[in-house]
Parts: structure tokens; sequence; C-alpha cells
């Protein structure tokens, strides 16, 4: 049996964790999932504990009745644990950045996996697993903190990336900025003066003080109002309906080193 690709993670999770970008994914990329006749879906180092690869198995059920969700892990005693958790449409099996199954993936998820590799890795793994995508595939891959009330990630294709999208449970926010901590291996030790990332994480920082005032109506009504500046001089993908829920889409390129 070949050796699966990668390293093993602390492999901490939590219920719950993960609910911002499942809903995401339902959402942006419904229409993927439902356009394939067999749609398959590959969660990549989901941890010691299956639940946040049952949870999108759950979520992703409500948009394809269909969906297949297979959950990989390099630890085996990890994959051991979680068989106890498969049901029709949902396994577990061991592998890593090789994705040992069957067929190309319409997505695949990769949340927290690298957050312990360098940013050369990093690079090399965006590359591998965007290499063994469907060819309308993505990879949704990015960190969160540990109960999932601050979350980036990076959406890519065969092609590459193409979005980067920043969430936030607004209430707990002081400044948007504080996301920074959250950012993509590929991103986080350039946020620094000179590099994109930095550049527009101080313009959100501005728009949000800008948009104090609004914070008479809630911490959304001030989102909302600081999204809407930023989108004046920044290429904003978010719609109306998912900047309520405390997020931010940009395409790459706003972002890229």
């Amino acid at each position: 049996m070949r050796r699966p690709e990668g390293e093993i993670t602390r492999g901490t999770t939590a219920p719950n964790r993960l609910r911002r970008v499942d809903r995401w994914i339902a959402d942006v990329h419904g229409h993927r999932l439902r356009s394939a006749a067999r749609p398959l879906v590959v969660d990549l180092g989901y941890g010691a504990s299956p639940i946040t690869t049952v949870e999108l198995h759950t979520r992703l059920r409500a948009v394809h009745s269909g969906i297949e969700v297979v959950g990989l892990e390099i630890d085996p005693a990890r994959v051991a644990a979680a068989r106890a958790a498969a049901r029709p449409g949902l396994s577990f099996a061991p592998g890593g950045f090789e994705l040992p199954v069957d067929r190309a993936p319409v997505l695949v998820r990769a949340f927290n996996v690298l957050r312990q590799y360098d940013e050369a890795a990093a690079w090399r793994a965006w590359a591998g697993l965007c290499g063994r995508l469907a060819p309308d595939g993505a990879l949704v891959e990015g960190t969160c903190d540990e109960i999932g009330r601050r979350a980036c990630w990076v959406t890519l294709g065969p092609e590459g990336p193409r979005t980067i999208t920043f969430a936030a449970h607004l209430a707990s926010l002081a400044r948007p900025s504080d996301l920074a901590e959250r950012l993509p291996k590929t991103l986080i030790h350039r946020n620094v003066p000179g590099e994109r990332v930095h550049a527009l994480l101080a313009a959100l920082d501005r728009c949000w003080a800008t948009a104090a005032p609004h914070s008479v109506f809630g911490a959304r009504a001030r989102w909302i109002e600081t999204v809407a500046l930023l989108a004046a001089d920044h290429p904003v993908r978010t719609p109306r309906r998912r900047r309520r829920l405390g997020e931010l889409t940009l395409p790459w390129s706003a972002v890229a080193p």
C-alpha cells in the first residue's frame, strides 16, 4: 500500500467548528454539486473525531441527496475509530494529499491541515491537490479558531487559487484585521507592509472604523456597511445575503503575494 502523503495533525476538533465554511460551500458551490451525477466530496484531515465530516455530509445532503463524502486521515487509529460513524454516502479511509479515492472529487475541504507546514510545502500541497480535482472541481483550504468563530479560506480550482474568504462571528470581532491570525499558510507570513494582504486588511480596518456609527444597529449592520465601503475600491464578490453572515470574499488577485 502506498504511504499516505502528509503528516499527522494534532487532530483537535469540535462539533460545529466548521459550520461557517460548510454553509458557505452548500450555498456557493451547491450548483457544482447538483450538476454532478455522482458528486464526490473529500474531507481531508478531519482529525481525532469524525464529527465535522459527519456534519459536512449532513449539510451537503440537503444540496444533493446522492452526495458521497469520504473522510481521509493519515492516522490509522483515527480511521478505525471514525468508521463507527459511517453510513450510506459517508465513509472513512486512510489517506493524505494523494487523495486515494475512486474518482476525481468535485470538492475537497481541507481545514486546519496545513498550519504545521512551512510556506513552500503549503504551496506544493495546493498544487498537488488541485491536480487531482475534477475538471470543474474546487479545493477549499483554510483555518479557523477552536470554536469556529473566526475563519479564512481559499478556494482553488485545477488552475490554482480563485478566491479568498474571511468569515467571523461579528459580535465578538474587535476589528477585521484580527482575522489575520487565520490566514492560510501561504499568506500568514505575508501580512507585512508592501504585501497585498496587509494592504487589504488595513483598508478593511479603516472601513470598519468609518462604519462605527452603524454599530448602534448592531455588529451585523456595521459589517454590512464596512463591506459596502470596501467595495468602492476593491473587487468584493460577496452577495448581500452572505454579508449578513459576516463574510467577505474577494478574488485571489486582491491578496496574492
